[in-house]
């Protein structure tokens, strides 16, 4: 297997996954979704609210602000020792105390962990004159299968990687290179090439022009080309590696479970 960067910064990675099968880069992808733990409010305690919003909205909303996650330093409530009632190993709490004529921002929440921060300056709501809201919420730990507020992964996908191939024969007529909306394909040596195989969109438009069939559009059938993306709650880097490491664990268990069986 073989990973090469194509794009890579704290929220979002690019990259090309070869020697990998489908089924691997799907496994990879649902993992950012669905597996991968985040800690997202899950209750909250409204002591005073004269906003517009009733108070389930304003909680709605609060759940879905993503929050900085260390997942070295918190436990799911299922796996934790106090059985899921609530301590400081399990869950964090924030507060929010503020009044208008303002606009409310996630940023303005104390939390009791410092590490455990809004990721992002959300809006929450547009406080009007002597509008106050007073509250603490309560951050647990959970995964995208439970609630998509825990799911740290977000626009993760990939698509087959192209492989365009131009035959000997080509005359260099150059209605391939004007057929192409992705500029993919320029004339050099009189022959037409392909610049870069990972933009084109395999629509296939360059095919359809050469009345000789020079020119083939096709895919490797073991790469992918893979975008990924996080919320903020953790690194993309950490979130597509604790994706992998959770696939290993999954096929490890698996494997220990059809040997039992087996003996």
């Amino acid at each position: 297997m073989n990973v090469e960067i194509v794009e890579l910064d704290d929220r979002k990675a690019k990259f090309v996954l070869s020697g990998a099968t489908h089924a691997f880069a799907n496994s990879l992808r649902r993992g950012m979704l669905a597996e991968i733990p985040t800690l997202a409010i899950d209750y909250v305690n409204i002591y005073n609210n004269t906003s517009v919003l009733f108070d389930e909205q304003l909680a709605l909303r609060l759940g879905l602000i993503p929050l900085k996650t260390d997942l070295d330093s918190y436990v799911l409530p299922s796996d934790c020792g106090c059985g899921g009632e609530g301590c400081p190993q399990c869950q964090v709490s924030l507060t929010l105390s503020v009044e208008g004529p303002k606009m409310a921002y996630s940023t303005e929440m104390v939390s009791a962990d410092p590490a455990v921060t809004p990721a992002d300056a959300v809006p929450i709501i547009k406080l009007a004159e002597g509008q106050k809201i007073s509250l603490e919420a309560v951050a647990r730990l959970g995964t995208g299968h439970d609630h998509a507020k825990w799911q740290a992964g977000v626009a993760c996908g990939y698509k087959n990687m192209p492989h365009i191939t131009v035959l000997e024969e080509c005359d260099a007529c150059g209605m391939c290179v004007d057929a192409c909306p992705r500029g993919v394909l320029v004339i050099t040596d009189n022959v037409a090439k392909a610049v870069d195989e990972r933009a084109c969109s395999l629509c296939r438009l360059c095919e359809s022009v050469c009345e000789l069939n020079w020119i083939k559009v096709d895919t490797y059938p073991d790469s992918v080309i893979f975008t990924a993306e996080s919320d903020g709650s953790m690194p993309i880097t950490e979130l597509i590696i604790r994706s992998a490491d959770n696939i290993k664990e999954r096929a490890t268990a698996l494997d220990e479970y059809l040997g039992i069986i087996d003996a």
